[in-house]
């Protein structure tokens, strides 16, 4: 594997050093991988780290054309068990599963929520059916911050997993989110191309970082409120937190997000706490086994409709069916 994407437990990245040369290991490996440089250093001290297929340690500089070996070992003793946990599901076959998830549910376990994950309630009503992946990511294709509610795709077959993962590494599935931003954009359009990684100064944030993973989002406004910007967000790329971070690197962050600076204000747009305005919307992808188009939409949930006719002061809007359609969300042209 290479160095795209988290490091799961039980996957190899192969990594090349290049820009950052003289880097120590454990900050390379940490950087790259988007973990803490503690657990770098503890994959290095255990031996799963090689450095031109050799052992070094946690302080080795880098040299140019290094190639960096990294087996994240499998977790051990503990078994992701099926619970009986309502899912709203917005589409199903034989291949996937589409699900619209609710704000404040954790994607998969993890240290620290090991229960009530979505993949619990997946393998809840039957994990035999989904693809035969790593056990605490159950045929994932992508995933969604705990507090961001919409669309979530599942592969139920390992064809269909393969053949999603390779979509989504080639920018074929379309993913565009609502959010409401502070402030307002320069413009109706604005497009944020900065890299992201772990934040250097606090290991549980991302950050805009030079030596990060290249991110791209897309920004369109839809409405322009008193204090806000209803904005259609879309994913070029799929960092954690990405759309989080890079409004916020541009003075907009996401309203109700207590992690990026856009958490005061809560009671001016009528938003409940632990819960910020970011909504995945809107799916476009091509079927892994029809290749049949799949255009996929999910409504703003009621906590974040009560928000939105607040922040418009327009209270007609808690009664429209999807107020996402009154501002043209779902339209190409926007």
């Amino acid at each position: 594997m290479s160095d795209a994407g988290a490091a799961r437990p039980g996957t190899r990245h192969e990594l090349t050093v290049e820009a950052d040369a003289g880097v120590r290991l454990d900050s390379l490996i940490a950087q790259r991988l988007g973990i803490s440089r503690t657990q770098s250093a503890t994959l290095i001290a255990n031996g799963a780290v090689t450095v031109n297929a050799r052992r070094e340690k946690a302080s080795y500089k880098s040299e140019p054309g290094d190639a960096i070996v990294v087996d994240v070992p499998a977790p051990q003793g503990r078994e992701v068990l099926g619970e009986d946990i309502p899912l709203s599901i917005a589409y199903e076959d034989d291949d996937i599963v589409v699900i619209d998830k609710a704000a404040g549910m954790v994607v998969h376990p993890a240290p620290g929520n090991w229960t009530g994950t979505l993949v619990n309630a997946l393998k809840g009503r039957g994990g035999s059916d989904l693809a035969e992946d790593a056990d605490d990511r159950a045929g994932l294709v992508h995933r969604l911050d705990k507090d961001t509610s919409g669309l979530l795709i599942v592969a139920k077959s390992d064809q269909a997993h393969r053949v999603l993962n390779a979509a989504i590494a080639n920018r074929k599935v379309v993913r565009r989110y609502a959010a409401l931003a502070w402030g307002h954009i320069d413009g109706d359009t604005l497009s944020v191309d900065a890299p992201i990684a772990r934040d250097p100064r606090d290991r549980k944030r991302m950050a805009i970082v030079s030596s990060g993973r290249m991110a791209k989002t897309d920004f369109t406004r839809l409405a322009r409120f008193a204090s806000v910007d209803l904005l259609r967000a879309h994913l070029h790329t799929g960092r954690t937190h990405q759309i989080r971070v890079h409004l916020q690197s541009v003075g907009h962050p996401v309203v109700g997000d207590d992690t990026y600076g856009g958490g005061g204000g809560r009671k001016l747009v009528r938003l409940p706490s632990s819960r910020h305005f970011l909504h995945a919307a809107w799916l476009k992808f091509r079927h892994p086994t029809t290749d049949a188009v799949m255009d996929l939409r999910s409504p703003l949930p009621p906590d974040l409709v009560t928000s939105l006719a607040a922040a418009a002061e327009d209270p007609s809007l808690e009664t429209h069916p999807n107020p996402l359609d009154f501002f043209g969300f779902y339209s190409d042209d926007r």
